[in-house]
């Protein structure tokens, strides 16, 4: 190659290099624009149509709602409680008597804010640490019905650092009584009713999965579908913007998320034989990583239209209490109050009474199936009469 050819083999070498340049300047600039198209979208939405179908929509959309700015203004919209309306000034809830779970909220909070934000002094933490402490402890002491679970700290702090500490406490009311409220019970049961769902759901896909599984419980699902999965993602924002959907959405979603992140596993979960029920049982516990969430949000989305909850097999959504958040967020829960999340929660309670009383009754009976003669018939019907009447 002679010194002229060289130099244009260098030239265009150069010339490629710029253009390369360019094109990716060009690019980011794109991207730029369209998430500001989208984050002024959404605050259009917001402030003028407030409409909550419109949001639902574009938090399925890649991205979601584009960054923490929209946010500010879709979370509050969509859980139902007003963007202006601030607590920080409203120190009463410190005069309330406290909560039965606090000295479990302290232990939870030292350990929040592992994973992020990863860029603040360990002062900052700390700071942070003590208002999730006091955003928690309000709620709790404002609703003393709401039964603390472990790991709704995870959920609280996400909420805390979107929306600040003047807007997180009534957004988390909110989600505590009208979103959430079955995991807030004082029994454990209507949260493993959420998990019963996920065999119906599989089964209407994929039989063969779901028969491959049926060995093992679904509690694998709990840890992540108990947090809203804040307690298995460790980028914030993937979480924040797995929020976007889920808060857009009703409550039996996240449901649905959880089925297709174990469709998409479909070949791993074979290959373990059912011989292993510990092995998938670990496997399923663990969300893989990395996952690409706008697939798996796209997929959800398909799936939930295909195949809604009243069409699933087994009759597993006539199972679900009427009381279930996972059948009153079956419509928009921005226009329900905070009443209402109270009484449901009540009536909920109430139902769960009524349902352990006659499990204790029908323990008995097995207990005492072989009585003697028409004696022991008549007792037996003696302690249930009673027990009905007690609990009414």
């Amino acid at each position: 190659m002679d010194d002229n050819d060289q130099a244009t083999t260098e030239s265009i070498t150069d010339d490629e290099r710029r253009t390369r340049q360019r094109d990716a300047t060009i690019n980011i600039r794109e991207r730029q624009d369209d998430r500001q198209s989208r984050v002024d979208e959404i605050l259009r939405t917001c402030q003028e149509a407030r409409d909550v179908k419109a949001l639902a929509s574009l938090a399925a959309l890649p991205g979601g709602f584009a960054g923490d700015e929209a946010r500010r203004k879709a979370w509050p919209l969509l859980l139902g409680c007003s963007v202006t309306r601030s607590s920080e000034t409203s120190q009463s809830w410190r005069l309330l008597p406290r909560h039965k779970d606090e000295d479990q909220v302290k232990l939870d909070v030292n350990r929040s804010f592992i994973y992020y934000p990863d860029n603040e002094s360990e002062k900052q933490l700390d700071r942070r640490r003590e208002q999730l402490s006091d955003t928690i402890t309000q709620v709790l002491r404002r609703h003393p019905m709401l039964c603390y679970f472990q790991g709704f700290h995870d959920i609280v702090q996400v909420l805390l650092l979107v929306l600040g500490q003047g807007l997180a406490a009534d957004a988390v009311a909110r989600l505590s009584l009208l979103r959430i409220r079955d995991f807030m019970l004082p029994s454990l049961s209507p949260s493993l009713a959420h998990l019963r769902l996920l065999p119906a759901i599989l089964y209407s896909v994929d039989a063969k999965l779901c028969q491959h599984l049926s060995h093992v419980q679904p509690f694998f699902a709990l840890a992540a579908t108990l947090t809203l999965y804040a307690h298995d993602i460790e980028d914030y924002g993937d979480i924040a913007r797995l929020f976007d959907f889920l808060l857009a959405h009703e409550a039996v979603v996240s449901i649905y998320l959880f089925a297709v992140i174990i469709l998409s596993r479909k070949e791993k979960l074979l290959d373990i034989s059912v011989d292993e029920p510990e092995m998938l049982y670990f496997v399923l516990s663990k969300l893989p990583k990395p996952l690409d969430w706008e697939i798996i949000i796209s997929r959800t989305m398909d799936l939930f239209t295909s195949r809604p909850p009243e069409r699933l097999p087994f009759r597993a959504w006539g199972k679900v209490s009427s009381y279930s958040a996972l059948k009153t967020t079956r419509g928009p829960v921005n226009s329900q109050t905070l009443g209402d999340g109270e009484m449901l929660f009540s009536k909920q309670a109430q139902q769960l009474r009524r349902e352990e009383s006659w499990q204790r009754v029908l323990n008995l009976l097995w207990r005492y199936r072989h009585p003697a003669g028409s004696a022991g018939l008549a007792v037996f019907i003696g302690v249930l009469s009673f027990v009905l009447r007690k609990k009414g």
